[in-house]
């Protein structure tokens, strides 16, 4: 049996275009496997309010996306310590911060709230960077394991090395990798 010319290119048109279509189910499928690796080893969310806040308070909007993944991976919980929300804020702390900001009306289930939270999140880095000379070590460290940790282990002048706490070393560790990440992946989002 012999096919005609014609016939031998619609059967090889629609091989191509199948092969085509082949080719761009793969492309697409890899582009969602690297999304959903992404949306495991580095979420974001509300870059929205990150980028709004980064810009009002003047810290680095990768360095509270960074805080926000170590702090809680950007899922909304509440710690065994009490800590509430995206960046894992106490109720001590957030009093700390209302009386620091002239706030009157805060109650404690505003935390669960991601644009309050990540708003007085970055107001405490704010105010933490400012009282360590924008020592972002000192600031992180105190950030996690509180103000008078950090003063005794060197306050301003902090480094790596001396902070005691393995714990808080390797937070602080891995919130500044991950800043290069957020940097790195989404600069657009984050207004970088």
């Amino acid at each position: 049996m012999t096919l005609s010319v014609d016939r031998r290119r619609r059967i090889l048109a629609v091989g191509a275009a199948v092969l085509a279509g082949a080719v761009i189910g793969l492309v697409l499928s890899r582009l969602d496997i690297e999304e959903a690796i992404r949306e495991v080893t580095l979420p974001l969310r509300h870059d929205d309010i990150i980028r709004q806040q980064a810009a009002e308070k003047d810290v680095p909007a990768d360095l509270i996306a960074a805080v926000i993944y170590a702090e809680s991976r950007f899922r909304e919980q509440t710690s065994a310590a009490g800590a509430r929300g995206l960046m894992q804020i106490t109720p001590q702390t957030a009093n700390v911060i209302e009386e620091l900001s002239g706030g009157q009306t805060f109650v404690l289930e505003d935390l669960s709230d991601p644009d309050i939270n990540i708003r007085y999140g970055t107001f405490y880095l704010r105010y933490l960077l400012d009282r360590y000379g924008d020592n972002e070590i000192a600031a992180l460290a105190a950030y996690n394991a509180g103000e008078g940790h950090v003063d005794e282990w060197g306050g301003a002048g902090l480094d790596l090395d001396d902070i005691a706490f393995a714990e808080t070393r390797e937070y602080v560790e891995e919130v500044l990798a991950k800043r290069d990440e957020y940097r790195d992946h989404y600069g657009d989002e984050l207004g970088l």
